[in-house]
């Protein structure tokens, strides 16, 4: 019994190292996937579900290193980044936010960390790998706490990424009080052309950009 008892423990030990192994290659391999680029382009569907509320929205995505994101939404809502600030813009309202990147607390902030010099084992502790649909993998951790500032209502962040490649092709962000939002990306593109007036916010007629409030 002692034998079978000690052959189990290397057999769990064994195990638990191949797959620390496997999550720090898939991790090596996701963040040289993504130095390596320069703008990246895809479509997305984002679903949001807590506060007793459900919601799906669709756009398209468009990164520039470093530090430019658009998100811009099938309904004209908007939210970009041009590397020191963040606006956010819904049709129909008098005013846009505006809030410095630093101090960003918005569910579209943590892919920041891939527009620029990404190391995904430095960005979420305890990272995980689980299976994912189509062959994917997901790798799950706990935002590092440069991730989220302010109240660091985020407790956990998965990316499903492709092995083969190392793209992502997935983001959830679970908050702790149980809400999430995840996004689904298709339709990639890599270093595809990208200007610095896509990030610029120009206000419709009438519109007043102000300054937002970080978050407490």
């Amino acid at each position: 019994m002692r034998l079978i008892s000690r052959i189990a423990v290397l057999l769990a030990a064994s195990i638990t190292t191949a797959q620390a192994q496997d999550v720090h290659a898939l991790a090596s391999k996701v963040d040289d996937h993504y130095n390596h680029l320069t703008s990246l382009r895809a479509n997305y569907t984002e679903r949001y579900s807590g506060m007793g509320q459900q919601r799906t929205e669709t756009g398209t995505l468009l990164l520039r290193k470093p530090g430019r994101m658009r998100w811009s939404y099938s309904t004209g809502k908007l939210f970009v980044l041009d590397g020191k600030f963040g606006v956010s813009y819904t049709p129909g309202d008098p005013q846009a936010q505006r809030v410095p990147a630093k101090q960003l607390d918005d569910m579209r902030s943590p892919l920041r960390f891939l527009l620029g010099h990404t190391k995904l084992e430095k960005e979420l502790d305890h990272l995980q790998a689980t299976p994912a649909a189509n062959g994917a993998v997901t790798l799950a951790g706990t935002p590092h706490y440069e991730m989220t500032p302010g109240d660091q209502r985020v407790q956990k962040i998965a990316v499903t990424v492709i092995p083969a490649t190392g793209a992502i092709n997935g983001l959830r962000i679970e908050e702790i009080d149980g809400s999430f939002t995840e996004f689904v990306f298709r339709d990639l593109q890599e270093n595809v052309p990208a200007t610095d007036a896509d990030f610029r916010f120009t206000p419709p007629a009438g519109v007043t950009v102000i300054d937002g409030l970080p978050p407490a």
